[in-house]
């Protein structure tokens, strides 16, 4: 069935006004329909401004309208920053919500319902940066090998198709989105071809090379699955036949993280990372793996050039002769 085309549609915003209530949904209905967020993204916007207006209508003690936000001042908004980091929230939610209210903000500005200055006066809080954990190359090899998990009560062709998504993440360093959206005629059979059309974020397409080892796998799981599979449909389906959901893929993950003795750092997106680590620490161009991957900015890459320094300063501590 096709997905409908209406404009998101968000539950009633605690302590919010009615002119307030109407202008958050055409908000966002603009973000999904022109701007194209994802899903999540949309979820954790509309979230955030719930939240925010949840703050506000108690440390104001009256209902928010338009014409009450309009008037929001930059200790108010400080003061919702505090209140969400003190129930733990960590400094990337609190950006990304400063970022969904400032985008809010944007968009009464240009119907004209107001401008909310104090959202520029804030800064956006600071983010440690942790450097992503990334799989052995050993074991993200063993993870595209289907008789890893040949004592589970599965049936072969779903065995097949995990394999052949894990090998699909750590091969072309795909999102797990992008794996699972690809349609089967997106993807070549073995010797016709070594590249892939994918969609990442922000409905971006780029191209990526794909190993002709992992086309065997994604073959093979084809040839076996029960279901029919036509060209524009999605080519990995979950156990009924529907569009394979990602928490499956991270359910068999947890299930390899246990065969082969790995941390729980071991995610589906962490054979991402592995992908790009390894490249990097075999001599692959930063702007190259920045291509491969879809970064828009170079500087999201460059935390690979960290994990790979960390890695060499470790083999330098434990092979030198005077450490």
């Amino acid at each position: 069935m096709a997905e409908s085309t209406a404009p998101a549609q968000s539950p009633p915003i605690a302590c919010a006004a009615g002119d307030f209530q109407a202008m958050a949904a055409q908000w966002l209905g603009h973000l999904r329909s022109e701007r194209r967020l994802s899903p999540k993204t949309l979820e954790a916007y509309g979230r955030d401004l719930q939240q925010c207006i949840a703050f506000l209508g108690e440390h104001w003690g009256e209902i928010v309208s338009l014409k009450r936000f309009a008037g929001l001042e930059a200790t108010d908004i400080r003061a919702f920053m505090a209140s969400r980091r003190s129930g733990g929230i960590a400094g990337r939610s609190l950006m990304r919500a400063l970022a969904g209210l400032r985008s809010f903000g944007r968009f009464l500005e240009r119907e004209g319902k107001g401008k909310v200055g104090a959202l520029a006066a804030i800064r956006a809080p600071k983010v440690s940066k942790s450097l992503p954990k990334p799989i052995q190359m050993a074991a993200a090899k063993q993870m595209a090998d289907a008789d890893l998990r040949a004592g589970e009560n599965r049936e072969q062709w779903i065995l097949s198709r995990d394999a052949a998504v894990m090998a699909l993440l750590y091969g072309s360093g795909l999102r797990i989105s992008e794996a699972l959206g690809l349609k089967r005629r997106d993807v070549p059979a073995p010797g016709a071809g070594d590249v892939l059309v994918v969609t990442g974020k922000g409905n971006k397409t780029r191209m990526v090379p794909v190993l002709q080892n992992v086309l065997t796998l994604i073959a093979d799981y084809v040839a076996i699955c029960p279901f029919d599979l036509p060209p524009a449909s999605p080519i990995f389906v979950g156990a009924r036949g529907g569009p394979l959901s990602p928490r499956i893929i991270q359910l068999t993950m947890e299930r390899l993280r246990g065969s082969l003795g790995l941390p729980d750092s071991a995610t589906p997106h962490a054979l991402r990372h592995s992908f790009a680590t390894h490249l990097l620490s075999r001599g692959g161009d930063l702007r190259a793996i920045q291509e491969l991957l879809g970064h828009a900015s170079l500087s999201t890459t460059q935390i690979y050039t960290g994990v790979d320094a960390e890695r060499l300063l470790e083999v330098y501590r434990t092979a030198h002769p005077r450490s």
